[in-house]
């Protein structure tokens, strides 16, 4: 398997001539993308691509409205990160640290027969740096308290309810995805008491989840669990699409 290294010839034609001309590099929302990919990886959805963004593998810059902005390099990364998988079957971590030693600047070892890394290394700038970083943060309850700009009271609370939790005194994003939306909610007049059942939802919703994957998930292999942890993704992205279909149906119906 060789991965391919050149964009379909009908997005070059539609976007690349307008930028070239203006001397820019080409900009891909999130949508192209996708209609470049798709003809060779159908699987290919939105939210997978999301999901390599969350884990590093590609690093699109953001505008200031936060839409996501592709470079071609960007749609090279996520063919080879997706030829890996569908081919290769290789693991997430693995294919990682074949893309940190192409940013490095050095040739990964071990790569799979008929396996190209001719890809382009990710620019290291600050902000990347920073970016990175961030991804892997672990938060004391003083950076969760000031990011998430929850009070002390809350945060007790929330602890309390079991809707964040520490691991070793300290809190990762999801910690603080958490706080962060239980801070604006509060200013609604929900308290943490009131949003205990969204804990207990989401334990039901996960457990669904895991009985759709468990075939998966229970063998022993990387990539069984590496394709396990994607599906379970792509299925919690559906739930919540169609959670919130029926809030706003019901919303919507209030209007009536």
């Amino acid at each position: 398997m060789a991965v391919q290294g050149a964009r379909r010839a009908a997005g070059e034609n539609r976007l690349g001539d307008a930028h070239a001309y203006a001397g820019r590099p080409v900009i891909f929302n999130i949508g192209e993308v996708l209609a470049q990919l798709t003809e060779d990886f159908p699987s290919v959805t939105a939210s997978k691509i999301r999901f390599y963004e969350e884990k590093g593998l590609v690093t699109p810059q953001r505008t200031a409205a936060g839409y996501r902005q592709f470079t071609e390099s960007d749609v090279e990364r996520l063919r080879f990160v997706l030829a890996l998988q569908r081919d290769h079957y290789l693991p997430l971590k693995v294919i990682r640290d074949y893309l940190d030693s192409i940013d490095r600047g050095e040739g990964p070892e071990n790569l799979p027969p008929g396996v190209s890394a001719s890809i382009a290394p990710r620019p290291v700038n600050p902000e990347l740096a920073a970016e990175m970083a961030g991804r892997a943060r672990r938060l004391s309850v003083e950076q969760l308290r000031v990011e998430s700009g929850a009070s002390n009271e809350l945060l007790e609370s929330l602890l309390s309810f079991g809707l964040i939790a520490a691991e070793a005194g300290h809190f990762d994003d999801h910690a603080l995805r958490v706080a962060k939306a239980c801070a604006a909610l509060a200013a609604h007049g929900l308290e943490p008491r009131h949003l205990r059942p969204f804990q207990a939802a989401a334990e039901r919703e996960f457990g669904l989840v895991e009985r759709v994957v468990s075939p998966l998930a229970s063998r022993r292999d990387g990539a069984s669990q590496a394709r396990a942890a994607e599906s379970a993704r792509e299925i919690s992205d559906l739930c919540l699409s169609l959670h919130s279909a029926l809030v706003q149906g019901h919303i919507a119906r209030m209007d009536s």
